[in-house]
C-alpha cells in the first residue's frame, strides 16, 4: 500500500456496473490476500448517508496470474478477517465494532 496516496480502484459488478474504493490495508494470511476498502463517492450527501461498513473482499488469480476480487463467501473466513482489520485499523480510524 502506498503510504503517500490513496490506493483508488474501480470494481465492477456482475450488471456491468462500476464502484470506486478506497483501499485502506491489505493483508496476507494462511488462507490468502485481503484488503479492506471504503467506497469513494461522487457528492458529499452520498458520503454523509454511508453507514461507513468496511467492504473486505478477497484478492484471488485467474488461471493467467491475473489479480482480481472477490466476494468472501465463507462466514467464519470472513469474520476471521474482518477482526484482524478492525484491529489493525482501529488505531488510525474510528471503527465500531457491531
Amino acid at each position: 500500500m502506498d503510504e503517500y496516496g490513496n490506493d483508488i480502484i474501480t470494481l465492477q459488478d456482475d450488471d456491468g456496473k462500476d464502484y470506486t474504493f478506497e483501499i485502506l490495508d491489505a493483508i496476507s494470511t494462511d488462507d490468502g490476500r485481503y484488503i479492506a476498502m471504503l467506497p469513494v463517492f461522487d457528492t458529499p450527501k452520498e458520503q454523509l448517508d454511508y453507514d461507513g461498513d468496511l467492504v473486505i473482499a478477497k484478492v484471488a488469480e485467474d488461471e493467467n496470474g491475473e489479480e482480481f476480487v472477490e466476494e468472501i463467501k465463507d462466514d467464519d473466513e470472513y469474520n476471521t478477517v474482518a477482526d484482524l482489520f478492525i484491529e489493525r485499523l482501529s488505531e488510525l480510524y474510528d471503527i465500531d465494532e457491531q
